[in-house]
């Protein structure tokens, strides 16, 4: 029995997760607690990592950050904390390093970032004051944290901010692919599982075979051969419904947070329809709030670093290229320490111009234009293209498509952008619709909006709006897209299904925010499509829930009546001056 019991013991030390020690020179001027564990109210076990600066014992504030990633580097980024004299401390999601409990990303953070920061709020070293930063996951965690606010919650700083069922995985009610082995990435392991995240050709080819197979969305890991169990957790919740609801903050629970925010973002960040979403609402329940915007062209990554030299093939202005974490540590100073803010916040909302080499600065998202162009779809051709225009049609005309399901060699809906410039577009599908050339610049600023109004002869669709500048020397840069389902276009969190053959209105407004600076004789592109490609669900129309639909539902064709007094609203700014 003694044999039996050593025997138990030594297996059950072999089944911990080891982690490298990090290293500390006996000469170091940190203190690495890198293995503690903080029991949560429920009984779990939050794994994290506790930098401070030897021979300190005077209570400093805290910078947190709590993520689901598990990289070596980061105790680095707990010295800078240290270094910019505040204690830095790492948290982990649960299930992840050393936690012993099971992870399901996004359910659990609410709750236990609270229960971590009301840990490190009772520490002797803590003098009652935490700071939060971080980007993605990051950024998710942050407005977790605040859906209930704890009082020793000072400040958030959310770079590229996910929103768990309104952008990755889901957007606008449409699933959709590229983040699909992220799942695996953060869970396969205690850490994280470098070789499944990286391989792309393997999903890329999944991808294919379920596009060219005709299978279910829901079987789609059955093509794979691996079971994804998150992505068919999250498949069960279609709508934005109480499982999406209950991980962050919703409608009123916004004007609970009582804290300055500073949110950092860009023009071509995938998540920005998340990250805006909460900056949006905050200013909207919360009155008083402090809330300052920082955005430009910027991708997911590159909003959390400060942005590259060149974003998707176009070279990014020089002036655009900003230090995010020195940004960030100057605004932990102006709230912990009283120094002043960022010199980069001269207003409430700062951006900067693409094309023109400038930050600019507004009071609101609303201040940033002082005109919206208000364009309709023109059956009128010029220059081979039907006409985006000012004037409201007279008499009810529409544009016809058909789209057959069944058919695997067509893509519909080239929206992304990638590159950003291009010589030439696909004009092979879709509906193009060009605007007259600009008689003075102006600077596209804000998101665009508005409503498309069709005839199917189906249940539903996805819609795709891609809106380009066309510049003089006939170069398109695309501006930003609309990608969603009509079914979920007036209420996110219901579906309401379309009736055949009546005319149904389609408002979007849900795209992602912008700014560029148009000279003289630039005109503006509007795309109008059905979306049909392997880089997300597809819809077949019958009206049940997409994850089941097969290609044998796709029926006869989708028969598309596009009508003539579709919008869409542009938000500009006038009479500036072109650099």
């Amino acid at each position: 029995m003694k044999n039996l019991l050593i025997l138990i013991c030594l297996l059950l030390i072999a089944l911990v997760p080891v982690f490298p020690r990090q290293s500390t020179p006996a000469d170091s001027i940190y203190d690495i607690q890198d293995n503690v564990l903080i029991r949560t109210g429920d009984g779990a076990s939050i794994s994290a990592i506790v930098v401070k600066r030897k021979g300190v014992t005077t209570p400093l504030p805290v910078i947190l950050q709590s993520t689901i990633y598990v990289r070596s580097r980061d105790v680095n980024s707990l010295k800078i904390a240290v270094d910019n004299g505040y204690i830095g401390v790492m948290a982990y999601t649960r299930g992840k390093r050393y936690s012993p409990d099971e992870v399901f990303p996004y359910e659990n953070d609410s709750k236990d970032t609270y229960d971590v920061i009301d840990w490190i709020s009772k520490q002797p070293w803590c003098n009652g004051k935490i700071g939060m930063y971080g980007g993605s996951y990051n950024g998710f965690t942050q407005w977790a944290a605040v859906k209930k606010l704890h009082p020793a919650l000072k400040t958030i700083v959310p770079y590229a901010a996910n929103r768990p069922g309104m952008g990755l995985p889901v957007e606008n009610g449409i699933f959709v692919n590229p983040n699909y082995e992220w799942a695996f990435y953060v869970t396969n392991n205690k850490e994280l599982d470098t070789i499944v995240g990286n391989d792309r050709p393997r999903f890329r080819k999944m991808q294919q075979a379920w596009w060219e197979a005709g299978t279910a969305y829901r079987k789609i890991d059955s093509v794979d051969g691996t079971p994804n169990k998150y992505l068919q957790r999250w498949l069960q919740h279609p709508a934005y419904d109480t499982y999406w609801q209950s991980m962050v903050p919703y409608k009123e629970e916004f004007s609970g947070i009582t804290i300055p925010v500073l949110v950092i973002d860009g023009y071509y960040n995938d998540s920005q329809l998340s990250s805006l979403y909460y900056f949006r609402e905050h200013t909207k329940y919360y009155k008083n709030n402090e809330d300052y915007l920082i955005i430009g062209p910027y991708d997911h990554f590159g909003s959390q670093r400060g942005g590259a030299k060149v974003l998707n093939g176009y070279e990014v202005d020089t002036v655009a290229l900003i230090n995010t974490r020195k940004i960030t540590y100057e605004w932990f100073d102006y709230i912990f320490k009283g120094g002043k803010k960022p010199a980069i916040l001269q207003d409430r909302i700062n951006y900067e111009v693409m094309g023109a080499n400038e930050w600019r600065h507004a009071s609101s998202l609303d201040k940033m234009h002082n005109e919206v162009l208000h364009l309709y779809l023109s059956d009128t051709r010029k220059d081979g293209r039907y006409q985006l225009t000012e004037r409201k049609p007279l008499k009810r005309s529409s544009f016809y498509q058909e789209i057959d399901f069944k058919d695997r060699t067509t893509y519909y809906n080239d929206y992304y952008p990638d590159p950003i410039i291009r010589k030439e577009l696909d004009t092979s599908n879709g509906l193009f619709f060009l605007s007259e050339p600009f008689k003075e610049p102006v600077i596209v600023n804000g998101a665009f909006s508005g409503e498309i109004k069709a005839i199917i002869n189906k249940k539903d669709f996805d819609l795709g709006v891609v809106l380009y500048e066309v510049m003089p020397d006939g170069t398109y840069f695309e501006l930003s897209y609309f990608l969603g389902r009509a079914s979920y276009a007036k209420d996110i969190t219901t579906r309401h299904l379309l009736t055949p053959g009546k005319i149904e209105g389609i408002p979007f407004s849900n795209t992602k925010l912008v700014s560029r600076q148009l000279s003289k004789g630039s005109r503006l592109l509007a795309v109008i499509n059905v979306n049909k490609n392997s880089f997300s669900q597809l819809n077949y129309g019958t009206g049940k829930d997409v994850s089941d639909e097969t290609m044998d539902d796709a029926g006869e064709l989708l028969k598309v009546k596009w009508q003539n007094d579709s919008y869409i609203e542009i938000p500009v700014l006038k009479g500036h001056k072109e650099k």
